[in-house]
């Protein structure tokens, strides 16, 4: 079975590269625009782990963590937080709100792949 990630980030860059990243390790990738169209592919891909940024319009990343945790089904998902913001506070925060992890941009292709497997049980 494929692993599904979900990449949600408004910088086009971004969302290349990890799914760039992804594909490589052997996973699939959709990505998102934003918040809100990340959690409208969220409900049409049912992924196996989120990577969400923190900075984006119409939604936030943790407008993103409360959506997908409001869902009863949803709460064993893990949400991957990639941002360039490293405050310990905005890390609580998104820990309180049912984050998994947080991976600081720029990232290491090999690092997140490895986040990934890890959360996801993956061996791929």
């Amino acid at each position: 079975m494929t692993i599904k990630v979900l990449a949600i980030d408004d910088s086009r860059t971004i969302r290349n590269l990890v799914r760039k990243a992804m594909e490589d390790a052997g996973f699939s990738c959709t990505t998102a625009d934003d918040g809100v169209q990340g959690v409208e592919r969220f409900a049409e891909i049912a992924p196996d782990v989120v990577i969400t940024d923190i900075n984006m319009p119409r939604m936030d990343g943790f407008g993103v963590i409360d959506a997908i945790r409001s869902g009863v089904a949803h709460r064993s998902v893990p949400i991957l937080v990639l941002t360039t913001e490293s405050a310990d506070e905005l890390k609580a925060r998104a820990r309180s709100a049912g984050a998994t992890g947080w991976i600081v941009k720029p990232f290491e292709d090999t690092a997140i792949v490895s986040v990934v497997r890890r959360v996801t049980g993956a061996r791929v």
